[in-house]
């Protein structure tokens, strides 16, 4: 039986959706009503409800730090993808951080270990690689630099990935997989997801930065043939091609008809959005969106390789923009 952490996310969605076309023994893990109901309608963007299989799943209301209720998760449990993660740039949510990235992902690894699970594949991001800037591309051989800045989002993902190798020294059989923006649909409320809510409603400025961007198909098609091949204990990055921000923006905003953002974010009114959101923050405690670490993002340009993946499983990627388009019909389905 596989175990999917994470059910109810973009990435543990489309992968359910696939595993249950395949018609596998399913076990997911969810933590409300409301997103299993979510999972649920995305399942509807790709089969009628009477062939998708969801209600095939066996579905499990935990988190990945209920210990007692994840343990009984793991019986029969021969491959586990582990999706579940806190994603946030917020300093102030460190220490949640920690305890569903690394110590989530702990627990994970423990119990694979425990119920000798065959093989786990992790997904992590390309958030852990580092950049050298004595070479223009990043690939897997990037080495982490705990001297350089980095998000706490970066720090604690990239302590999961620390407990993942730990697993796979004491036995346990490991893929890591490094996406990069995951373009899909169905999810609006973070991620790339955000940028067609945000586009849609008018968005006027872009930032200088550049990045890896990939279909969410792509994503789930190689874990799978990851999972199932003979491949092990290596990571891969999963990036279908390196975009700048404006390429990415005006690509979103074509393809939900909506006007490209034309004004260019320089780096003193990002940190004046920055400031004037602390304050706000202070006074009236409203929600924040930008952190230092954000502005370092929206203003770096980092390229990924994939010849890695490319030529271990001779995989042909998605265009970025067919995914755009994609995704784009799907929400203004919604809207």
């Amino acid at each position: 039986m596989i175990l999917v952490t994470g059910a109810t996310g973009l990435v543990g969605t489309h992968l359910l959706v696939k595993l249950a076309q395949e018609k596998q023994p399913i076990r997911a893990l969810y933590r409300s009503e409301t997103k299993k109901e979510h999972a649920k309608k995305v399942f509807s963007y790709y089969l009628p409800e009477k062939e998708n299989r969801f209600d095939a799943i066996e579905w499990v209301k935990t988190t990945i730090n209920d210990v007692p209720t994840l343990s009984e998760a793991f019986k029969d449990i021969t491959h586990v993808y582990h999706c579940a993660a806190k994603i946030s740039f917020n300093p102030s949510h460190y220490k949640k951080l920690r305890k569903i990235n690394i110590e989530g992902t702990a627990n994970i690894v423990n119990l694979c270990l425990i119920h000798n699970v065959k093989k786990l594949c992790h997904v992590s991001s390309i958030a852990t690689l580092e950049e050298d800037p004595a070479v223009s591309y990043i690939d897997e051989t990037a080495e982490w630099n705990p001297e350089t800045q980095k998000s706490v989002y970066a720090i604690t993902k990239y302590g999961a990935e620390m407990e993942v190798w730990r697993g796979s020294q004491e036995g346990l059989t490991t893929v890591i997989v490094n996406p990069g923006i995951i373009i899909g649909p169905g999810f609006y409320g973070g991620g790339s997801g955000f940028l067609f809510k945000r586009i849609y409603a008018g968005m006027k400025y872009y930032t200088t930065g550049a990045t890896g961007y990939i279909a969410i198909d792509d994503v789930i098609n190689i874990m799978h043939q990851l999972m199932t091949g003979n491949y092990s204990n290596e990571r891969y990055i999963l990036v279908s091609e390196n975009l700048s921000y404006k390429e990415a923006f005006d690509m979103i905003a074509t393809a939900l008809n909506k006007p490209t953002p034309t004004k260019k974010a320089s780096p003193f009114l990002l940190k004046l959005a920055y400031h004037l959101q602390r304050v706000s923050h202070f006074l009236f405690r409203t929600k924040r969106s930008i952190f230092k670490s954000s502005i370092r993002s929206a203003l770096s340009t980092s390229y990924y390789k994939n010849d890695k993946i490319k030529n271990e499983l001779k995989y042909k990627f998605t265009p970025v923009d067919g995914a755009i388009k994609k995704t784009a019909t799907a929400f203004l389905n919604e809207a």
